[in-house]
């Protein structure tokens, strides 16, 4: 493709490369940088971009854009903003593949995973070819892509979403996180649908604030044409308020939402509501218990109506769903107490999850958790206070201690533990943590694994070690 299409609507102050040469790729990486490459120059967390456009030319990119003046010289294009730069270069190049395609994106801090599984599910039920970006992982249809983050960088947006679109894919639903919203890495996606869950705690060591957390998930509502909101959460109500978009609402506590849940029963195994709207009602069920569940499930409903998808459909296919990986899944073992893993790694989260458990086990709470390091350390007192007041054994570990020592984010910990109790447990090794967990349960118990979900590793100073929770809990058996 010739520079000059790529070029188009990217706002370009000065261009000093040649408008009719021929570009075979758009790379932010100058590690991947080939032949002919056009390699833009972003600022990331830990490194400048613009240090390492000579790398990029040595290895065959051609030209180079950049938002920094200084950085302007031969076969260099200046520009406005460098992030958007790539996202349109990138839609530009890749040609604009969703333009054909439904695209749904998910925002809020919990239940974005979950929600866009429902929907994937629902969809293919209809015979939708669906793909799926997300935090577990990424899908093309029932091919499955390993992720390293929930939202990709723009330009591997953009080739995914052609790979998708040469697969055939109808719709694609994606878990749109506020670090991709402020970073421009989804800019210049036109969403059919947009939807909010909620707003807790969480990301601060990057957003700052909450008033600058809000305002990042806001961004996704001026790219959809309806925005679907959770009304109960206060940050939803401000949303909806805001939002350019058309809004739908969903509550599960009054009436004032456009889709209200009634009736709810939670059993230990599943969630039942009746799903009420303008002329419409349905009685919805889903395995997959707690009150959370309603929640990830009415979002997900009304998202499915504002696609089109009768109501009745949606409630038999959402009887067939079955659990996500890392979310609330229990682990098989043959005992007389429940071990079960989930993703909650704030301090809503492990309240939602300690809440759920507690309502549907006979006897102790146990509570494994930790806190990530190089992230919001405001946080780890509060999930101290949450797992204190909630489990009856609380067992402080690491989760994904990256830079950081173990024991110091444990530190952070405690405080919030002691606010509520003095008896708690403290190993800065995860396994062990388990197996001492594994050792003290008895006939009725539920331990949750809390923190870590799908990760299959734990970060410890940039590196990836190897590290399944379900494989932990079968060596403890395996061994004994």
């Amino acid at each position: 493709m010739k520079l000059c299409d790529i070029l188009n609507g990217i706002d370009v102050i000065e261009c000093n490369a040649d408008l009719e040469s021929e570009i075979l790729g758009v790379e932010c990486d100058s590690r991947k940088a080939t032949e002919k490459t056009l390699f833009v120059a972003i600022k990331g967390y830990e490194t400048d971009g613009n240090k390492y456009i000579a790398s990029a030319k040595g290895a065959g990119a051609s030209v180079y854009i950049t938002d920094e003046k200084n950085a302007l010289s031969k076969d260099g294009i200046l520009v406005s903003d460098a992030r958007r730069a790539l996202a349109v270069a990138a839609k530009n190049f890749y040609g604009n593949p969703t333009k054909d395609i439904k695209v749904i994106g998910v925002t809020g801090t919990n239940g974005k995973t979950t929600v866009t599984y429902l929907i994937k599910h629902i969809l293919e039920k209809q015979g939708a070819i669906c793909g799926l970006i997300g935090t577990n992982k990424n899908m093309i249809g029932e091919k499955t892509l390993e992720t390293e983050r929930t939202t990709p960088e723009s330009n591997e947006l953009w080739k995914l979403f052609s790979e998708m679109r040469d697969a055939g894919c109808t719709h694609i639903i994606m878990e749109v996180s506020s670090h991709s919203l402020e970073l421009s890495r989804v800019y210049g996606i036109e969403y059919t649908v947009g939807a909010f869950t909620n707003l807790t705690q969480d990301h601060l060591d990057f957003h700052k604030t909450m008033e600058n957390y809000e305002a990042a998930k806001l961004k996704l509502f001026n790219q959809c044409e309806i925005g679907v909101i959770n009304i109960d959460d206060e940050a939803g109500k401000r949303i909806s308020k805001l939002a350019p978009s058309e809004v739908i609402t969903y509550s599960a506590k009054s009436n004032e939402g456009d889709y209200v849940a009634k009736n709810i029963r939670t059993k230990p195994a599943s969630v039942e509501f009746e799903f009420v709207g303008i002329d419409t009602i349905a009685r919805m069920e889903m395995n997959i218990p707690g009150k959370f569940s309603v929640y990830n499930a009415l979002c997900a409903i009304s998202v499915l109506m504002a696609l089109g998808v009768p109501v009745y459909e949606i409630s038999a296919a959402l009887r067939t769903v079955k659990g996500v990986k890392g979310r609330a899944e229990v682990v098989p073992t043959e005992t007389d107490y429940t071990v079960m893993i989930d993703y909650a790694h704030s301090p809503d989260g492990l309240e939602n999850i300690l809440r759920t458990v507690k309502e549907i086990t006979e006897g102790k709470v146990y509570v494994v958790f930790g806190c990530g390091g190089d992230r919001d350390a405001t946080k780890r007192p509060k999930m101290g206070k949450v797992a204190a007041s909630l489990a009856d054994v609380v067992i402080v570990t690491s989760d994904n201690p990256r830079t950081e020592d173990p024991n110091l984010i444990i530190n952070d910990i405690i405080p919030g533990v002691r606010e509520v109790r003095d008896d708690f447990i403290s190993i800065a090794d995860r396994r062990e943590a388990i197996f001492k967990a594994l050792d003290m349960a008895g006939k009725g118990d539920m331990i949750v694994l809390a923190g870590k979900g799908h990760e299959t590793y734990q970060e410890i100073n940039h590196i990836k070690h190897h590290m399944d929770e379900r494989e932990i809990v079968q060596e403890y058996f395996s061994g004994r």
